[in-house]
C-alpha cells in the first residue's frame, strides 16, 4: 500500500538530485568561524527560501553574524510546532593539510569534500532541499516547522542560537520540540546491521581557565614557587586523570541494544565494568567518550625570556560532564589542583537529558527503518554540545537527529573538525528520503 509519506518520498527525486549540489554550493562559503562570518551564506540561503515561497527573517547579532529563521504551516496547528535546525559555520582549515582544497566543494570517488561537508553543511543542505522540494509540491508537514540556519555555533552561539532566544524569542514561538546535530547518522555495527543513534542527551561543557601565581625569579636560581612547574604539576594531574563510569540511561539503552543484536550477555552492575563492555568490541569503543566525564588540557601560556622565571601562568582546559554529573567533575577537578592554582569559567553550559519516547521519536525512528530496514534507531548521548543547548531555556525537547547513512569503512567520529571533511553523495540523498518522511509524518 502508498501512504501519503510514501508518495512524498517517491516524489522527491528533484530534492535528491539538489540535495548535492546545494551542499556544494554552501560550503564554498568560507564561514569559518572565527576568521569570517555567516552573512554571504546566510544571504544565499535566504534567496534559496524566497525562490521557492518560503518567507523567513534574515537576522543579525552583529555585524556579520548572521541568521536566518523560516516558519513552514503544517495540516495541524493545534499541536506545537517542530523546530529544525543547523549552524552556518564551521571551524577553520588549514588547506595545506588537505587532498583538496577545503572550501571547494569538490566532488571525488562517490563524495562530497570540504570543510562542514559534516559539521553541519549536509544537514543545511538536506533542510534546504527538502523545504524547497514541499513548497514547489505544495505538500505540508503534519505541523508547523520552524527553520533555523545559526550562526556562531562553532565558539558556542554566543551571536547565534543563545543571542536569538535571548533577544528574539517571538521567533519560536509555540515550538515544544525541536531536532539538529548530534545524532541520527549510521554506525556499522557489523557488515548489514547498523545502529542509528538518535541524541536525546548531552554532556555539559566546562571551559575552563587555570591561572598559577608564583614568585618571578632569575632562571639560574631555585625557587619553590615557580609558577610553571606548580601550573604543569596540576595540568598532568588532570590529564591523566581518570573519571569514574558513570552509566546514563541513553548510554545504558544504547549499549543493551548493542549486546541484544550480538547476542551478548552484559552484567552492567559488574565492578569491573570496562572489562564487561570489553564483550562489545567496537561500540564499546565508540562510546568510551560518554561513559565519563572527561577533562582535557588544550592551551598553556607562560613567561616572556629563558631567563627569567615568570611569577604568572595560564593553561586552558575542556572539561565535560555527563547529565546529573557536573559537582563531581568540579570536585575532582580541583581536588588535583595545587594550590596555588585558581580556576574560572571560560565558557560554562549545560548537560542535556530526554526520555526517549513519544510521537516525535516515534517518526524519526520509523523513517530510519523505512529508508533501512537493517537500521536499528537507539537513545545516544552526545559527547560534545550543540544549539539545542540554548533552545532547552525555552523549555523545548530536544534532540540530535540528521539521517545520515555511512559506509561502514568511513571513520565518520574522526571527520568532525578533521582533515578531508567529505560526507558520501548517496548519504545525502538518504537524508533527504528520511526527512521527508519525517516531516510528514513527526
Amino acid at each position: 500500500m502508498t501512504t501519503p509519506a510514501t508518495s512524498a518520498v517517491l516524489a522527491s527525486e528533484d530534492a535528491q538530485r539538489e540535495v548535492v549540489e546545494l551542499c556544494a554550493e554552501l560550503i564554498r562559503f568560507d564561514t569559518s568561524n572565527p576568521t569570517s562570518d555567516e552573512r554571504a551564506c546566510a544571504r544565499w540561503v535566504e534567496d534559496k527560501l524566497t525562490e521557492v515561497g518560503i518567507e523567513s527573517e534574515f537576522v543579525e547579532s552583529a555585524p556579520g553574524r548572521s541568521s536566518v529563521i523560516a516558519r513552514i504551516e503544517g495540516t495541524d496547528r493545534t499541536r506545537g510546532a517542530l523546530l529544525v535546525h543547523g549552524h552556518l559555520d564551521v571551524v577553520p582549515a588549514d588547506a595545506t593539510e588537505w587532498q583538496v582544497p577545503p572550501f571547494s566543494g569538490e566532488i571525488r570517488d562517490g563524495y562530497l569534500w570540504g570543510r562542514g561537508a559534516i559539521d553541519m553543511k549536509d544537514t543545511v543542505a538536506v533542510m534546504l532541499a527538502t523545504a524547497r522540494h514541499f513548497a514547489r509540491t505544495g505538500t505540508k508537514p503534519s505541523r508547523d516547522l520552524v527553520l533555523a540556519f545559526l550562526a556562531d555555533e562553532e565558539a558556542g552561539g554566543k551571536f547565534g542560537a543563545h543571542w536569538l532566544v535571548e533577544h528574539r524569542p517571538d521567533l519560536f514561538e509555540g515550538v515544544t520540540e525541536a531536532i539538529g546535530e548530534g545524532g541520527g547518522f549510521s554506525y556499522a555495527l557489523d557488515d548489514t546491521r547498523r545502529l542509528y543513534p538518535i541524541e536525546n542527551a548531552q554532556r555539559g561543557m566546562a571551559w575552563m581557565e587555570l591561572t598559577a601565581n608564583g614568585r618571578a625569579g632569575h632562571g639560574s636560581s631555585p625557587n619553590a614557587e615557580n609558577a610553571v612547574t606548580d601550573l604543569s604539576e596540576s595540568l598532568t594531574r588532570i590529564g591523566r586523570h581518570t573519571f569514574p563510569i558513570h552509566l546514563i540511561e541513553p548510554v545504558r539503552a544504547l549499549l543493551q541494544e548493542a549486546a541484544d543484536l550480538q547476542g551478548v550477555e552484559i552484567d552492567f552492575e559488574a565492578e569491573d565494568l570496562d572489562t564487561e563492555l570489553a564483550k562489545l568490541g567496537h561500540v564499546a569503543d565508540f562510546m568510551q567518550v560518554v561513559l565519563r566525564n572527561s577533562a582535557n588540557p588544550t592551551m598553556f601560556t607562560a613567561g616572556y625570556q629563558t631567563n627569567v622565571i615568570p611569577g604568572k601562568a595560564t593553561a586552558r582546559v575542556d572539561a565535560r560532564f555527563l547529565p546529573g554529573h557536573e559537582q563531581q567533575l568540579l570536585d575532582a577537578i580541583d581536588a588535583l589542583l595545587l594550590p596555588s592554582v585558581s580556576r574560572e569559567w571560560v565558557n560554562h553550559d549545560i548537560a542535556m537529558e530526554t526520555t526517549f519516547d513519544g510521537p516525535l521519536v516515534d517518526a524519526m525512528c520509523d523513517a530510519v527503518r523505512a529508508e533501512d530496514p537493517d537500521g536499528h534507531p537507539v537513545p545516544y548521548c552526545n559527547p560534545g554540545g550543540t544549539d539545542a543547548k540554548a533552545f532547552t531555556h525555552l523549555g523545548i525537547r530536544c534532540f540530535g537527529f540528521k539521517g545520515l547513512k555511512l559506509p561502514a569503512d568511513l571513520d565518520y567520529g574522526r571527520l568532525f573538525h578533521g582533515v578531508d571533511e567529505r560526507v558520501p553523495l548517496e548519504g545525502l540523498r538518504f537524508g533527504v528520503r528520511v526527512m521527508v518522511r519525517l516531516w510528514q509524518a513527526c
